[in-house]
């Protein structure tokens, strides 16, 4: 290709809006340009890139037995409702009515439909296992897209569901697929860890998260020193604190008024106690009934853990007249005193449990309570009382006494053991050899596509602009004239272009009549990995300068002998994938 002939609006300064290194050179190399908030238009360097990461998943996806088909992004309502899932996607899931009144939604993924027509097609265990995949966009409405293509309002995703007739053969297939995400991250080039994940509203048993570490991630890796344990932030198990020594001159609770004091913090400042002192009281409605969590003030509530904890069940905060009605009291004054009878479930974080003494929400409006004593106060045992870990990690904390350690990334990939969450809501079933009707145990698996293309510009890149790995770079090789009025420089230039396609090298020529400088800036702003420089002086000398987007020197090569060298220069690098 060359740059006279193609759409590459490069822009000098960094975008006011773009706030993580990825999203500034996407926009800066001009690879992507916003249309409204979280959506996005690719431009032909920016679709280059995606289509070369869809090519490199589409391979390993069929290497690994899957099929691909494709199926629609507007999908019936009635499906998500069948599952439950149109509850638990909330006001992330787009919708909307057709002019029959009829309600659809745009998939935010796709397990619904393809288990629909999984209970049309598969009726026999002779079918099974079977694994189909499709690459295309999906929906989510966020509430706050940042981060460019991280967290958009529609992306691109490669989803896979696999069918399966028994647990072992399930394995089978999610061990196939756990392999080949490896294989498409280390073909693209991107650094990954993998650690335990849980399953959200995916449902199911067993799961894997793809990660790519990087500080402007939004995923949390959690793990220990010696490598035995790794889980995202969601699954992460802790030890339980060790019980505080019991005192029984611990006065009874006295409410203490705290006027217009709802927060931690504030109740802190007011009562002059810390976080690590207080018992926070969250309420949340599991379908028509009340649940109460207990951590302490200085954690948070772990959704995906309390989720477990109720048995899959969904649950979100409950609103200010569910809180008022269950505690009696304004939000922020909510505690556990006498509360174990007004919730279907008290729940109990480990730490909550091993306090001593605590302050907590009065249920009255604008009182705290101090000297409670969990056990004492209100019950850690009894048929709606659960003590459990429902918190997030936090730095101190172990597991299985070992110190745990934090760091941020960013996920590309998760895989899932489904079990029968879809196949027997939706009705896909099978004969077995018996002839008895089983529900199909099913896996799915997921890669985010444009995340990839963004996480390798989080790990790789510069002052000047993007370092692509070779395997995803819009172009391999990039041939930069300079005085492209110059008729000996502009013939050496197409002669080595010409070379270099004939070769099968994906090369671009800068054939714009623009100062070499300029030319330069955009090299390697759009970080194309190798770089042949042709001017009136390498001419006349008989050379060109070959220059690798990683090197700050170039080396010269006879113009006779360029295109051969770069051709094994690539090879070389095909074989290091990263940068």
């Amino acid at each position: 290709m060359r740059s006279s002939q193609m759409l590459i609006p490069t822009v000098k300064e960094v975008p006011a809006d773009a706030e993580i290194p990825s999203h500034q050179l996407m926009l800066r190399a001009g690879l992507i340009r916003k249309v409204a908030s979280g959506t996005y238009t690719y431009l032909p360097l920016g679709w280059r890139t995606l289509k070369k990461i869809i090519e490199i998943v589409r391979e390993e996806m069929d290497r690994a037995g899957a099929q691909e088909i494709l199926v629609p992004c507007l999908q019936p309502r009635e499906l998500w409702q069948q599952t439950g899932r149109d509850a638990d996607y909330g006001e992330t899931m787009c919708r909307l009515q057709d002019r029959h009144g009829r309600w659809n939604v745009l998939g935010p993924t796709a397990e619904e439909v393809f288990t629909f027509h999984a209970s049309h097609e598969i009726n026999s265990y002779k079918q099974l296992p079977i694994n189909l995949y499709q690459i295309s966009p999906k929906f989510r409405d966020e509430f706050r897209p940042r981060f460019g293509v991280l967290r958009s309002r529609e992306f691109m995703m490669k989803d896979a569901y696999s069918f399966d007739a028994n647990p072992e053969s399930l394995h089978k297939s999610y061990m196939a697929m756990y392999d080949a995400y490896c294989r498409v991250f280390k073909r693209c080039g991107v650094e990954y860890v993998i650690v335990e994940a849980e399953t959200g509203e995916m449902g199911g048993s067993g799961s894997h998260q793809f990660t790519v570490p990087c500080a402007s991630g939004e995923d949390t890796t959690v793990y220990t020193e010696d490598g035995s344990y790794a889980a995202n932030l969601e699954k992460a198990a802790v030890d339980p604190l060790p019980k505080q020594p019991a005192d029984p001159n611990i006065p009874a609770p006295e409410d203490v008024h705290t006027p217009h004091v709802g927060t931690i913090e504030a109740v802190c400042d007011f009562l002059k106690t810390k976080p690590s002192e207080m018992i926070k009281t969250l309420i949340y409605s599991v379908g028509d009934k009340a649940v109460a969590a207990l951590v302490r003030g200085d954690h948070d509530v772990n959704a995906e853990k309390l989720t477990q904890v109720l048995g899959g069940a969904h649950s979100e905060l409950a609103d200010e007249a569910t809180i008022q009605k269950v505690t009696g009291a304004k939000v922020g004054f909510a505690g556990p005193v006498g509360l174990a009878g007004k919730v279907s479930r008290l729940i109990v974080d480990h730490a909550v449990a091993a306090m001593a003494v605590g302050v907590t929400g009065a249920n009255r409006s604008d009182y705290h309570t101090k000297n409670v004593v969990p056990g004492r106060d209100f019950p850690l045992d009894g048929d709606n009382v659960v003590v459990a870990d429902v918190r997030n990690a936090v730095q101190g904390d172990t597991y299985q006494g070992k110190p745990l350690l934090f760091k941020r990334g960013i996920e590309v990939g998760q895989v899932f053991k489904l079990g029968t969450k879809y196949s027997r809501k939706l009705g896909a079933t099978f004969l077995d050899e018996h002839g008895v009707e089983q529900p199909c145990l099913m896996g799915c698996y997921g890669i985010g596509i444009n995340r990839i293309m963004a996480s390798a510009i989080e790990l790789y890149h510069d002052e000047n602009g993007i370092v692509w790995p070779i395997s995803i770079a819009p172009f391999e090789v990039l041939i930069t004239p300079v005085n492209q009025d110059d008729a000996a420089v502009s013939e050496a230039a197409e002669r080595i272009y010409t070379e270099l396609k004939a070769a099968g090298i994906d090369v671009l020529l800068d054939d714009r009549d623009l100062r070499g400088g300029v030319k330069f800036k955009d090299a390697d702003l759009i970080g194309i990995p190798v770089r042949i420089t042709v001017g009136k002086k390498s001419v006349v000398e008989g050379n060109v300068e070959i220059k690798r987007r990683t090197e700050t020197e170039s080396r010269k090569t006879p113009i006779q002998e360029a295109a051969r060298t770069v051709v094994e220069l690539v090879e070389s690098l095909k074989g290091q994938l990263r940068p």
